[in-house]
C-alpha cells in the first residue's frame, strides 16, 4: 500500500475505538480519528463472531483488497480500524469494493476534515 502503514500496538486500537469517530455498516466498522503523520495508518480485525479462520481471512483480505482500491481517494494523515462484521462473509468482492468508494472514502472525508 502507498501511503500506509499497519496499525499493530494494542494501545492504538483502543485509543481509536475510545476517541474516534465511526462509520457503522452493514458489512462492517470503520473507526477513523487524524494521527497528525504524513502517512495513514490501518488496522484491521475479524472477531469470532465472523466464523471459523477460513471466514476471518476472507474478510480481512475483502477489506484490504477494497482499501487499496480505494487508498489514493483517502485523505492523509489518519488512523483506520475496520471491524469485519458477519455479513460481510456473504458478499463478493466486488460488492464491498463498490461500498468503500461510493460511502466508505466520502464518510471518512467528512471525518477527517471536521476533526482538523
Amino acid at each position: 500500500m502507498l501511503y500506509t502503514e499497519t496499525l499493530k500496538d494494542n494501545k492504538d486500537f483502543l485509543n481509536l475505538y475510545k476517541k474516534g469517530s465511526y462509520i457503522p455498516s452493514k458489512y462492517s466498522v470503520i473507526y477513523v480519528r487524524p494521527n497528525g503523520r504524513p502517512f495513514n495508518r490501518l488496522g484491521i480485525t475479524a472477531g469470532k463472531k465472523i466464523g471459523n479462520a477460513v471466514h476471518r481471512n476472507r474478510a480481512k483480505r475483502l477489506i484490504r483488497l477494497a482499501y487499496r482500491e480505494c487508498e489514493i481517494d483517502m485523505p492523509v494523515g489518519i488512523d483506520i480500524v475496520i471491524v469485519a462484521r458477519t455479513h460481510i462473509c456473504e458478499i463478493k468482492s466486488d460488492e464491498y469494493c463498490a461500498y468503500m468508494k461510493k460511502y466508505g472514502v466520502s464518510e471518512i472525508e467528512k471525518i477527517a476534515k471536521k476533526k482538523k
